[in-house]
């Protein structure tokens, strides 16, 4: 099954596709969290989404409370935190587990794209950041302390629009 197969639902409660989701745009999927350190990510992020959503390009937050608890609220908690704090106006999915056995399955497929290091496997923290083609293809994946703001994310997105 391709990653653009996969079922998906909003924050909002729609089920949908993640190429449903993307409409041929390529994707930014991150794993976000309100309490946690590096929730400031989310500033670089809504830049990233504004920067390039014209061009075939969208940021997707998947909040996740798998890391210490610092994704606690509920649907209605996130996305107003979420709007009121940051401005984010990119898809959010619902809540969701990105590691161990409830994993949901696009992360089962994201994860097993290895890190500029080699090293493929489990999410390490919140605001990891996966780079997906409008066609589905996985090709970037950026560790939590990559900030949205580093060149190598700016670079990888410049490749998979142009």
């Amino acid at each position: 099954m391709s990653v653009l197969e996969i079922p998906v639902t909003t924050i909002d409660g729609e089920r949908t596709t993640f190429g449903a989701l993307l409409g041929g745009k390529a994707a930014l999927v991150v794993n976000v969290a309100s309490r946690c350190g590096l929730t400031p990510q989310y500033t670089g992020l809504v830049a990233l989404q504004r920067t390039y959503a014209d061009r075939g390009f969208t940021v997707v937050g998947v909040p996740c409370n798998q890391f210490m608890g610092q994704e606690p609220g509920t649907a209605e908690e996130i996305k107003q935190f979420c709007s009121t704090t940051y401005g984010v106006d990119f898809p959010l999915l619902e809540k969701t587990e990105v590691n161990g056995p409830g994993r949901h399955p696009l992360y089962a497929e994201l994860t097993t794209l290895p890190d500029a290091g080699g090293k493929a496997g489990d999410i390490e923290w919140n605001f990891e950041k996966f780079l997906v083609g409008a066609d589905g293809t996985v090709v970037a994946r950026f560790r939590p302390r990559v900030a949205p703001e580093a060149p190598e994310i700016a670079e990888a997105i410049e490749k998979v629009i142009a």
